[in-house]
Parts: structure tokens; sequence; C-alpha cells
């Protein structure tokens, strides 16, 4: 009897402890906060990287943010946000997105405004062509963690070697030529590394520009699409001649990240691509050549225009974000000046994300470490999204035409070019299966009859 009385006092007092702690949680006194978890998806180059480093700073002066991270190649990250915020799937809370998305997701309600930025955040320091990308009836849907053009990078040593000059302005005839130059396949060097992974915002960047400044364009003013003509056959054929007899091999699997490995190592006499590689070529923790690269505007042809594009990769905030509070929080941190004062605190001014902010343009830290700056803003202020072809276009975008078909077109011309880079058809058969494609698409959606 007296085990069974002792069981049941400590029973009962069992019971007392959990009823105690159960107000304990539902009343109104002070409890330990839940963390709000940030899931964030982007890209996996090097600056968005850095960024997932430093965000440690970020935690420990928000304890109440816990941060998850979704790193991808550009093709595959744009495939997973794509079908996310159009099925309203709400697997993400903060997006890498980039110039091309942001007004045409914005026109479709999948991002939210940010139109309450705080006034520290100085939005009018946003170097302009940036923000007005990002931006949709005049209210930001983005905030650019760094813009960019394209320019030519080169080896000055080669150049130097094979007593090459560098013009103010560069044409791609001449660029042809110095290839045959500092081709040095025995010794690792290669003349000209270009992009040929097939993908709309890979092979199909740098094509585009090639077909604009050769006179070529996506569409006329009838929504036709114009790719079977001789201006794109001129500009794919140079593209696949250039890689073929001078570039690295496999170049039809090489994105902007591979071609930065081989233009870093040595391997490649020239390289025209984004502008936001100048800073990494020029860190010599990163970079074998950075004591020997050189920077010029990207090349040109018959038309000028469209040689360079415009864009930016920025973070967005979708519409299902379950924490869109704690999500601005973080993407107003990782694009402030502060940030690009963290940046250079942690790894030097020249390694800072380049094209978003006048004042670090302005900044003579920043000056001093980039031979590269000059360049790589005059090239952004000189973009045209407007007029971007040789001939009036129904569309904007230099690198990219600003309608949602366009991702899906772009990609699968872009596995066509591959294929002709690749030996697989050649550049007319190419050029008439994209024409097809891009032509069953149009008509699909009602663009031409």
């Amino acid at each position: 009897m007296r085990i069974f009385r002792f069981a049941k006092v400590i029973a009962t007092f069992l019971v007392g402890v959990l009823l105690m702690q159960l107000l304990h949680a539902c009343g109104a006194g002070p409890r330990a906060a839940e963390k709000t978890r940030l899931t964030i998806a982007t890209v996996n180059n090097g600056d968005m990287v850095m960024m997932q480093e430093l965000s440690r700073k970020f935690e420990a002066d928000n304890p109440d943010i816990e941060l998850r991270w979704m790193m991808s190649e550009e093709n595959i990250l744009r495939q997973r946000t794509t079908t996310d915020v159009a099925s309203q799937g709400g697997q993400f809370d903060i997006l890498t997105i980039g110039a091309y998305e942001t007004p045409i997701w914005a026109k479709r309600g999948w991002l939210k405004p940010l139109d309450q930025l705080p006034d520290d955040y100085d939005v009018d320091d946003l170097i302009t062509p940036i923000r007005q990308g990002l931006s949709q009836d005049g209210t930001l849907y983005a905030l650019p963690f760094y813009g960019e053009s394209s320019m030519l990078y080169y080896r000055r040593d080669l150049f130097d070697q094979a007593g090459i000059t560098m013009p103010e302005n560069p044409t791609y005839a001449q660029v042809g030529e110095w290839a045959s130059q500092v081709n040095d396949p025995a010794s690792g060097v290669y003349g000209m590394c270009l992009r040929g992974k097939p993908g709309w915002g890979e092979n199909m960047a740098f094509l585009t520009t090639l077909a604009n400044t050769f006179g070529g364009q996506w569409f006329d003013m009838d929504w036709q699409p114009q790719l079977n003509t001789p201006e794109w056959n001129n500009a794919v054929n140079f593209y696949v001649d250039m890689l073929n007899n001078y570039g690295p091999p496999g170049a039809s699997s090489n994105g902007f990240n591979e071609n930065l490995a081989l233009f870093s190592t040595g391997k490649c006499g020239m390289w025209i691509d984004a502008t936001v590689a100048a800073g990494l070529l020029s860190n010599p923790d990163v970079s074998q050549v950075a004591d020997q690269v050189g920077f010029a505007p990207a090349p040109i042809d018959a038309y000028p225009n469209g040689s360079n594009w415009l864009w930016s990769w920025a973070l967005a905030i979708p519409q299902t974000s379950r924490s869109p509070e704690a999500a601005q929080r973080f993407i107003t941190w990782a694009t402030s000046k502060d940030y690009i004062q963290l940046v250079a605190e942690e790894s030097g001014w020249v390694s800072v994300p380049p094209g978003t902010r006048t004042s670090t343009y302005e900044n003579p830290e920043y000056q001093k470490v980039a031979p590269f700056a000059k360049t790589v803003l005059s090239s952004i202020e000189s973009a045209d999204i407007e007029s971007p072809a040789a001939s009036p276009t129904p569309y904007k975008g230099v690198q990219y035409v600003d309608i949602p078909e366009f991702q899906a077109i772009g990609t699968q011309v872009g596995q066509r070019m591959a294929a002709a880079l690749a030996d697989q058809v050649s550049v007319e058969q190419a050029l008439e299966r994209s024409q097809a494609v891009a032509e069953r698409f149009m008509r699909h959606t009602g663009y031409i009859e």
C-alpha cells in the first residue's frame, strides 16, 4: 500500500509540473523566440558564394533569422525559381533573378514591390540603367547584387609578345586575327574562350550580342523570327570557326564559370564575357594572371550598339514568401553600401560587387585597385536596351528579348547552336531548325498567324 501511495504522489507531482509548464508556455510571459528561417535560391558564382560566407555577419546581427541556402548553376537555378514562382509553390523566401525576369514577373504579380526601403539604403545611389532594368512602372521589384555589361579580357603579356596593340574600340575582324596570333595549344593557351554551354542566358547571351553587332535581330516589328538571315549566318559561322580553330577542347560545355577558370589559370588569350569577372581576374588570390589581364570594350562589327549587354543579378521576394519582412531585411543588407564595405574589409576593394552603386565608382580606394572600373561603368551606361539591333525591334533587351516566351525559345535555340559548335549539324541547319522552333512558339502563343 505504501508503494502504491508513493507512486500516486509521484504521478500527481509530475502531472502538476507538466501543467505548470503548459500554463507558462501558453501565458503572456516571455518565451524564447523561434527563429525565422529564410530559404534563398541563388546562383553558384564567386560573388554569391562570398555573399553566403559573409552572411554569418547578418545572422550575428539578426539572431532571430536563420538562412538556408540553395545554390545551383545558372540554368538549374532558372528552372527551379521559374517553376516555383509560376506555380506559387512557396519554396523560397528570396530569389536570385535577373533583369529579364524582374519586370515580367512583376507584371504577373509574382514579386513583392520594394517601395518601402529604409532611407539609409540610398536608392538614388543605384546606377540608373541597372535600377530601371529592375523596375516596373517606376517601382523596384528586385535589388541589384551586382550589375554588368560585357567586355573583352586579354592577356597583355601574350599581346606584347605578338606585337599587338589594343585599340580603344576593337572590332571582331581584329579579334579573329589576334586569336590566331596568340593561339598556342602546345603550351596550353587558346586564342579565344567563349560561352558554348546551351541556355538562353549562357551561349545565347553572347551569341545575341554577336548577332546584334553583325546586323541581326531576333524578331522584326511583326514578331516574325529572323534567325535564318545572312546576318545570323555570318555571326554564328564566325563564332563556330573562332572556337573550332582557336578555342579550348569541349567549348560547347563551357559557360561563364568554366571560362573564368580557364582564363584565370592562363589558358585563354582572350575572353569576351560579363564585366563582373574583372574583379575576380584581377585578384591574385584567385587568378594566376592577375598582373597580366587587360580590359577593353566588347568588340563591334557593322552595328556598334548591340555588342555589349546589360544585366544584373538581383535579389527579389516572391509573393509567396512566408516572411517578407525578414526577407527584405536580408536583401537590403546584401545590396547595401555597408555590404560593399564589408567585402572590401574581408577581401579587398577589388572583390566588391560591381556595377550597382555610383558611390563604388567614386571611391578612391576602388579606383586605385580597379583599372577596369572606367570601362565597366562606361559599358553599363552605354548599353541600350531600347535599340539593340540595326533595325527597329518590338522588344527591349540587348542579350535577351523581354517576353515570357523567350526563356523557352532561347534555350532551345541555344541547344541547336551548341550542336553546331560540336559539329553535329551545320550552322545553316542549326539556324533553319532554330527558325522553325521560334516560329512554332510565336504562332502557338499568338504573336504571329
